[in-house]
């Protein structure tokens, strides 16, 4: 069987830069591997505290269908206030609703990671705390953390069997973020998150914006600097985000169906 030609270099960046143009942020994200975060978080000097602490929770279903369907749900509970947001990855810009993108409350990134980028759209909206909390202990029904809008674009969406409150909560996983100061890079803020899964295991993304023109250039810069400090990037270069779905997954497996009674 013949095998699809990889796309060269050349092929990558047109498609990159086509996808810039209509995205409103550029956001460069790199994974530590777990074995060598603390050498990385003793090589960037961070200081836990300065760290600012949320909770972040999903929303699925044990199966994944959902994220599958190129639909994330998450709500967070921070310092400042809570969020709840409907995320649809990946996304092709210019096939999206006006409606939608001209809402103040929508906003496209494209994520641009060693070895590719994804584009997606967000819907976000504030929410209390409590409420968070009172969703994550099954005390208030999910819908009711997100506004008619979200609840729309969720319904456009997502598998048509599937409502808000047939999914359950993934959570709360915590998370550490503080911003670190990278002296080539001082003119770009570069953020760290340290997310603490409930099996032990840790997942550390840097982050840093930037405009669309220099986006690959700051991603090799970046990486340059953090191998000088010692901060291997050879790890898979896995989001913290499908890394928690696919934790919680396993703790609640997909019911089985009964088997078929067969004919005598």
């Amino acid at each position: 069987m013949s095998q699809r030609p990889a796309r060269s270099s050349d092929e990558r960046i047109v498609e990159a830069l086509r996808i810039f143009k209509d995205a409103d942020s550029v956001e460069l994200k790199l994974t530590v591997p777990d074995t060598d975060q603390y050498s990385a978080i003793g090589a960037l000097e961070m200081d836990v505290l300065d760290a600012v602490f949320r909770q972040v929770v999903f929303f699925d279903t044990p199966d994944l269908r959902l994220t599958n369907a190129g639909v994330v749900v998450r709500a967070r509970r921070t310092r400042k206030g809570g969020d709840a947001t409907v995320k649809l990855r990946p996304v092709v810009p210019a096939d999206l609703p006006r409606k939608l993108r001209r809402s103040r409350n929508f906003t496209i990134e494209v994520d641009v990671m060693p070895g590719g980028l994804v584009c997606s759209g967000s819907l976000k909206g504030k929410v209390d705390n409590g409420d968070v909390a009172r969703v994550i202990a099954g005390e208030r029904p999910i819908r009711k953390l997100f506004a008619p809008e979200q609840r729309s674009i969720f319904k456009d969406h997502a598998p048509t069997d599937l409502d808000l409150d047939s999914l359950m909560p993934f959570g709360p996983i915590n998370v550490a973020k503080l911003k670190v100061s990278i002296e080539a890079l001082r003119e770009h803020v570069v953020a760290a998150e340290l997310w603490f899964y409930p099996d032990g295991s840790r997942i550390l993304e840097l982050s840093t914006r930037c405009a669309r023109d220099e986006a690959f250039q700051v991603l090799v810069e970046a990486r340059a600097l953090l191998a000088h400090r010692g901060i291997s990037l050879t790890g898979a270069q896995q989001t913290k985000t499908r890394r928690a779905l696919e934790y919680f997954s396993h703790l609640h497996p997909p019911a089985r169906k009964p088997p078929t009674a067969r004919a005598s």
